[in-house]
């Protein structure tokens, strides 16, 4: 499997040459905020599968809270990948940033309990109200999947 990704100004390309994770819907206060959406909708895989191109060295990273790097694009602003600094070779690509057809679907809602006031939960799937339970949804690459070590 291949996917393809950009930032919204084109500087920053990716293809993945690796099946991405299952995901979900986060809907922590961190993952509302570096979306700029309701929710943050991100999947692992491992940063060897990962062929980033970036000539402009637009890439810009910022630790959003201790151990947690997300990576964007300097010019646009897009929101790119996540990582942990214990695990740096996971990384969770910002689904939102593919430009590749993704037919997979979201197994879970996470910290609903943080949830944006103003997004009502409709679509039937299970929520947590902080991490998805594991037997439902591990979501490789974040503290969630650290936990299970």
């Amino acid at each position: 499997m291949s996917y393809r990704g950009s930032c919204l100004c084109g500087a920053i390309t990716y293809t993945l040459n690796a099946e991405l994770s299952d995901f979900g819907y986060c809907h922590c206060e961190q993952c509302r905020k570096a979306s700029g959406a309701a929710f943050g909708a991100n999947a692992g895989v491992d940063r060897a599968h990962v062929d980033l191109s970036d000539p402009g060295d637009r890439l810009t990273e910022y630790a959003s809270s201790p151990g947690k790097v997300r990576a964007f694009c300097g010019g646009c602003g897009t929101p790119l990948f996540a990582y942990l600094t214990t695990t740096p070779h996971l990384i969770r690509i910002r689904l939102g940033s593919l430009d590749s057809d993704f037919l997979k679907t979201a197994k879970a809602h996470a910290f609903v309990a943080e949830k944006a006031d103003w997004y009502p939960i409709e679509d039937g799937l299970p929520q947590f109200d902080t991490w998805a339970d594991p037997d439902i949804l591990v979501q490789v690459g974040s503290r969630q999947s650290q936990k299970r070590r």
